[in-house]
C-alpha cells in the first residue's frame, strides 16, 4: 500500500475532506485525488507539509506503514524553529533565491550564517535561504525563509503541481510546476492570482537546475 492510500485512511479517520487538506497545505484542488488515481506517491515536499500540518499523524506510519497511525501525546509536543552555531539542523544563508543563491551553492568555501534546527527539515542536502517577491503569496510570502534541496530527477518526471525553484541562465524563480501540453515545455504557475502575475511556459532545455521547495517559515530572527 502506498503512502497516498494511508493518507486517505487518516483523512477518513479524522473526518477530513481531501479538498480541505489541500487548501490547508497549499496544494492545487484535486491533487490528492489525481495522485491516488494514478497510484502515485506524494513528493517529498508534500509529505513534509502533511506531517508539518497534521501534528498527530505518525510520519513513519505514513511513509512505511510501520507503527501506529497517530503519534503519542509526548511525541506531539511542538518544536519551534531555533537558530544555532553548533551545526544542529540545516544551514541558513542570508541570500535570496531570486538573486544570489547560486553564489552560495557554487562557492563551497562560504560558511552558512547559522543553522536552523527545525524538524522535519533537518535532512542531508537541505539549505535555507530567503525568498523575495510576491508571486507565490499567500502560500509563501515576500521575505519568508524557504527550505530547498536540489533534485536530479528530470523535471518532466517529478510530481506535477508541487513547488520548485527553477534556475535558468537568465533567472531564478519559485513556482508551482506542471507539464505543458506542448511537448518539451513546462508551465510555471504562480499562486498569486493578481493580474500582474501570470502563468508562463518555458522549454525544459532552458532549465539548468531544479530545487524542491520543501517548506517555508516566517523570518523569526
Amino acid at each position: 500500500m502506498k503512502a497516498i492510500e494511508r493518507l486517505y485512511q487518516y483523512m477518513e479517520y479524522k473526518g477530513l475532506k481531501p479538498t480541505a487538506l489541500e487548501k490547508e497545505i497549499g496544494l492545487s484542488n484535486g491533487y490528492l485525488g489525481v495522485q491516488r488515481k494514478r497510484n502515485a506517491d506524494m513528493g517529498e515536499g508534500v509529505f513534509l507539509k502533511i506531517i508539518d500540518n497534521c501534528r498527530d499523524i505518525n510520519s513513519s506510519w505514513l511513509l512505511t506503514g510501520e507503527g501506529n497511525m497517530l503519534r503519542s501525546e509526548s511525541e506531539m509536543v511542538e518544536k519551534l524553529p531555533s537558530v544555532n552555531q553548533t551545526y544542529e539542523g540545516a544551514p541558513y544563508f542570508n541570500v535570496d533565491f531570486i538573486g544570489g543563491f547560486d553564489v552560495i551553492v557554487n562557492d563551497q568555501t562560504r560558511n552558512p550564517d547559522f543553522y536552523i534546527n527545525y524538524p522535519p527539515y533537518n535532512q542531508e542536502g537541505v539549505v535555507w535561504c530567503n525568498l523575495t517577491g510576491h508571486s507565490m503569496e499567500p502560500e509563501i510570502s515576500n521575505g519568508d525563509i524557504i527550505a530547498l534541496r536540489e533534485v536530479t530527477t528530470p523535471i518532466q518526471y517529478l510530481p506535477a503541481g508541487e513547488i520548485y525553484g527553477i534556475v535558468t541562465e537568465e533567472y531564478r524563480t519559485v513556482k508551482r510546476v506542471r507539464l505543458s501540453q506542448k511537448e518539451g515545455y513546462v508551465r510555471l504557475i504562480p499562486s498569486n492570482k493578481s493580474e500582474e502575475f501570470c502563468e508562463q511556459e518555458i522549454p525544459i532545455s532552458m532549465i539548468l537546475k531544479v530545487y524542491a521547495v520543501l517548506g517555508s517559515i516566517r523570518k523569526f530572527f
